[in-house]
């Protein structure tokens, strides 16, 4: 009895979605003809007769699952009797308990003999339950929501999880037999420990399970034909179960497993004794696996037992106290995300780009990771509960969770029906009209349009929740990282630690090496057994070499990861070397796959980082906390990190302060150095940073050193006969690139030195001395502070050259001696320098003085044939000296005409020119804003000006990189000709033609 496609209401059925439909109704109705001729010979109810007997209200459901489903059409084309059941079991409007699908199961598996069978039963119970739920997902009737859905999803894993265990134990129970009693008698079974969405009770229509197996204690089995160690029964059980739910047969498969999230991943045992779990969570458990533990959940086997595990592992999971570790974690977890989605090109994926289920599920663990062991409500496993506790706690307001909880079912319920198209596990938006229209439809929206446009405003509410949650409020949006995880061209670690340990031949070796992306593999390989061979290496200490063993394969895939693998790989090998006697580097990068990405990932972009690290391998702590080291601090919060370092140097400990300064230095140079290669910095910005540590440093020298010289001479006497008090009346005055504020990474300080002492008074102190004395060896102090070379290096080379009369003047001068100095004896070319001349550390009030000095100076009337000559003079000389001589392609980015030194002498002749009659021009020393002030005070056209920023940036931004890069700083004269054009014209026109 065949039916007609009229048989389903249509309407509400959009085109191309009603042809589609029409298709899979001709493929139905040819399984139910087959089925009621199969039916009538075997004298049973023909199921055309149940789907007859369909109400119409039934048959509106059902046109609506076809349509969208294909997973639902192509079950009932093989099925077609499982809609009668369903529908009169109650399972199309109602979710079964999960006792009720316990006890079916067992039902269906009372009589299974052999495991292929067992592998039938589970897998067509799944796909008939699997049927129900996406019917119900699809026709929302009264208490079904996306919750519910997934918690059904989790339920049926479950069941199926336990029933195939529970077969298999007696199946092989006469062959391997049953595990010894534990010491308190107990028994002992596989305990199976449910991770991510499925610990979570939150699984999603088509999901992995992500599993864990465990065991409560060694020993043997008992019974079976001979006694296995329960390590090797218990892991034979383990590859028997995920077979029985993840292989592929004749009737598909019930669920794929994960086992990826247990100790060690793919390369650690499958089966973990509860012993050997927790010793590997207390020595060896690290960040990403207490995130991945916060969801645990034992969801077959031993219940009782995996509770008792998982309470034994809670003190890893939820700490007692708030740490800074534990804050950093929390910023961590959006590094994480963004590194896949751009690893991955997956920007639209509605479960990992910016807005998705990710952002919502992060927040929630971000709170529990944090507030876990202090708020103990916060200790569950479901997101839903968890989300709902937080406004009780304070931790979010309840307006936010109430955005957050709808967002998250409307992004899960697009997720479902993605995934219900084809029981397909996805996450991207569909780009066919026929799937997005079908996506529509099983949302119930009017067309693709209404289903993005709802989706737009989820994203940006969720991501404008999580950023103020988790990001810094300071920070800049970043640009997304690569993956956390190592998945390269299908190299597998195993290979890698083959290739590592010569246990293969050359030739294969350099055929991996190739493989995988490197492009001189025979220098490769002939730099990594160098290493190998090596003196240092073979004299190490076991524990040592053990964990260089274990690190070279992940170092290994992670430098094939990278985008230049043998630039990565021969630019991280000195680091390598220059740890293995100091092993706890390697065991940090190899216990930190994050650090090791991000150790990659630096070191191809600059040398200049990994020579840094090599030279100061403390600095790999910093790759611990990608949220610091993507986001450089700010002044405040950079003064208060270096305020709270050297407060945990005892203050006599002149060398730990030293070596203190060295290391927060590099440190913070590191970090600006990453954002800069993560491209989350504008060159400005990053200027800015760099700026702003030497600052910090200077100020934090200044201290020191005014300390060290009171401490012995006492304080010096003012000019009014009283003396100074602990804040020093000094100042350190930055030229150049430091006061311009356009340092780079290699830039040197340069300084002048002010004071303002009574000029014959001494010093109060014990040993007194003239206070002339007490500045020049407190300027000294300061040099030999900034440039003396500890364990960690220098912190700046200093230029002094441009204090008055230079080399042959004083080291420090009085404020009245530099101002004399500045009106009646300097240079012109003293003159343009000290335009870029700013207060960079001391005393307020003296600043204030030295501001006075400066715009007097600048803003006086000058001789304007005569100004314009010496700057001609001055510019030409350097030219002389300093350029790149005609070089036929190349173009010096600083000193050739139309460079960067031909913009800065434009402004330092300007503000010469003009700043008797625009004071505004005396206000700044960097040539940006002197530009903007050019341009808005109208002494300068505005195109003008508009060109010159563009030039001098560009100029720096390519000088920025080749230093980041270890590269002369030259530029393709046909890349700059343009800039450079509009520079000379500016020139010719305010001074004279250039030769």
């Amino acid at each position: 009895m065949a039916l007609s496609y009229t048989f389903l209401p249509l309407h509400a059925i959009p085109e191309p979605v009603a042809t589609a439909l029409q298709q899979s109704w001709e493929r139905l109705t040819a399984s139910l003809e087959q089925a009621d001729n199969l039916a009538e010979m075997q004298q049973q109810d023909r199921p055309s007769e149940s789907w007859l007997a369909l109400s119409e209200s039934r048959r509106e459901q059902l046109a609506r699952v076809l349509a969208v489903s294909n997973f639902a059409v192509e079950t009932l084309v093989r099925h077609p009797q499982w809609l009668a059941h369903l529908d009169a079991d109650g399972e199309l409007d109602v979710t079964p308990g999960a006792a009720d699908w316990r006890e079916a199961m067992a039902e269906r598996l009372e009589d299974v003999s052999d495991e292929a069978a067992m592998h039938a039963v589970i897998r067509r119970f799944r796909q008939a339950r699997m049927l129900g739920i996406i019917w119900r997902d699809l026709t929302r009737p009264e208490g079904i929501d996306m919750w519910r859905t997934s918690g059904a999803v989790s339920a049926l894993a479950e069941v199926c999880l336990d029933a195939a265990l529970s077969w298999l134990e007696q199946h092989f129970a006469a062959r391997w037999g049953h595990p010894a009693p534990r010491a308190d008698g107990s028994e002992q079974r596989l305990v199976v420990l449910g991770m991510g969405k499925l610990g979570a009770g939150e699984l999603n229509l088509s999901s992995d399970i992500d599993l864990i197996f465990a065991f409560p204690e060694k020993g043997e089995t008992e019974g079976g034909r001979k006694p296995l160690e329960h390590q090797e029964y218990f892991t034979k059980i383990g590859q028997k179960l995920i077979a029985a739910l993840d292989a592929v047969t004749a009737d598909g498969f019930a669920f794929r497993v994960d086992m990826r999230l247990r100790p060690l991943g793919d390369g650690g045992p499958l089966v973990g004794s509860f012993a050997s779990l927790a010793g590997y969570y207390q020595d060896q458990g690290r960040e990403w696996e207490r995130y991945a533990m916060l969801k645990a959940r034992p969801v077959a086997g031993d219940r009782d037992a995996g509770d008792e595990l998982l309470a034994s592992l809670k003190p890893f999971v939820y700490r007692k106290y708030l740490d800074f570790g534990a804050i950093e974690s929390l910023r961590e977890l959006k590094s994480m995300i963004n590194r896949e989605v751009k690893r991955r090109g997956m920007e639209g994926n509605i479960k990992l780009g910016q807005g998705g289920i990710r952002e919502v599920e992060f927040v929630v663990q971000a709170f529990q990771l944090i507030r876990g062991g202090r708020d103990t409500e916060l200790q569950v496993t479901s997101l839903y509960r968890a989300l709902q506790r937080l406004p009780d706690l304070g931790l979010l307001p309840r307006e936010v969770v109430d955005e957050l909880v709808p967002d998250y079912a409307f992004l899960r319920d697009l997720e479902h029906v993605l995934q219900a198209l084809d029981d397909r596990q996805t996450q991207t938006l569909p780009e066919g009209e026929l799937e997005r229209e079908r996506v529509a439809l099983g949302l119930d929206m009017e067309g693709w349009p209404a289903v993005m446009a709802r989706l737009d405003e989820v994203r940006a509410r969720v991501r404008q929740h999580f950023d103020a949650v988790i990001a810094d409020p300071e920070e800049e949006v970043e640009s997304e990282q690569a993956d956390t995880a190592f998945a390269t061209q299908g190299v597998d670690l195993e290979e890698w630690r083959v290739l590592w340990r010569e246990q293969e031949s050359e030739e294969d070796a350099l055929a991996l090496l190739s493989s995988a992306g490197f492009t001189d593999a025979r220098a490769s390989l002939r730099r990594l057994m160098a290493l190998r061979q090596s003196r240092q290496v073979k004299a190490m200490q076991r524990i040592g070499y053990e964990r260089l063993d274990a690190l070279m394969p992940l170092l290994l895939e992670a430098a094939a990861e990278s985008d230049a693998p043998d630039i990565a790989l021969e630019r991280v090998l000195p680091l390598v070397e220059s740890v293995l006697r100091r092993t706890a580097y390697l065991a940090l990068l190899r216990e930190n796959p994050v650090a090791l990405e991000h150790l990659m990932r630096l070191c191809s972009a600059s040398p200049w980082i990994a020579e840094q690290l090599a030279r100061y391998p403390i600095l790999l702590d910093e790759l611990l906390t990608p949220d610091t080291l993507y986001t450089p601090a700010d002044k405040s919060r950079l003064a208060d990190e270096l305020r709270q370092t050297l407060g945990r140097v005892p203050e006599d400990d002149e060398e730990g302060h030293m070596e203190a300064l060295r290391v927060f230095k590099h440190a913070q140079m590191l970090h600006v150095a990453a954002s800069d290669i993560a491209g989350t910095r504008h060159l400005m910005k990053v200027s800015d940073y760099l700026t702003y540590i030497a600052e910090v440093v200077l100020e934090a020298v200044l201290g020191m050193a005014w300390k060290h010289l009171t401490r012995k001479h006492g304080f010096p006497e003012r000019r009014d006969g009283s003396r100074a008090t602990r804040e020093p009346e000094f100042l350190i005055v930055g030229y150049g690139k430091l006061g311009g504020i356009e340092l780079g990474y290699g830039s040197d300080l340069d300084l002048v030195f002010l004071h303002d002492g009574a000029t014959q008074g001494s010093t109060d102190g014990p040993r007194p001395i003239d206070n002339a004395v007490f500045f020049t060896r407190l300027g000294q102090r300061i040099i030999h502070l900034l440039t003396a070379v500890t364990p960690a290096g220098s912190l700046y080379e200093v230029d002094m050259r441009l204090r008055p009369s230079g080399n042959s003047g004083l080291l420090v001068s009085s404020i009245d001696a530099y101002a004399e100095y500045q009106r009646r004896e300097a240079w012109t070319w003293e003159h343009q320098a000290l335009v870029r001349a700013r207060v960079v550390a001391g005393h307020a009030a003296l600043s204030e003085r030295f501001a006075e000095v400066r715009g007097d100076v600048l803003g006086g009337l000058r001789d304007a044939d005569a100004l314009q000559g010496e700057v001609i003079a001055m510019r030409q000389r350097m030219r002389e000296h300093l350029g790149s001589k005609g070089s036929p392609e190349s173009f010096d980015l600083k000193h050739d005409p139309g460079g960067m030194v031909d913009i800065e002498f434009l402004c330092q002749y300007a503000v010469l020119a003009m700043g008797h009659e625009t004071p505004e021009l005396l206000t700044y020393s960097d040539n940006m804003r002197i530009l903007e002030t050019l341009e808005e005070s109208g002494r300068l056209p505005a195109d003008e000006c508009q060109r010159l920023r563009e030039a001098y940036l560009a100029c720096r931004t390519a000088a920025h990189r080749s230093a980041l890069t270890g590269e002369p700083a030259r530029g393709n004269k046909a890349d700059f000709q343009a800039h450079r054009d509009a520079v000379t014209a500016v020139w010719q026109r305010l001074l004279e033609p250039m030769t």
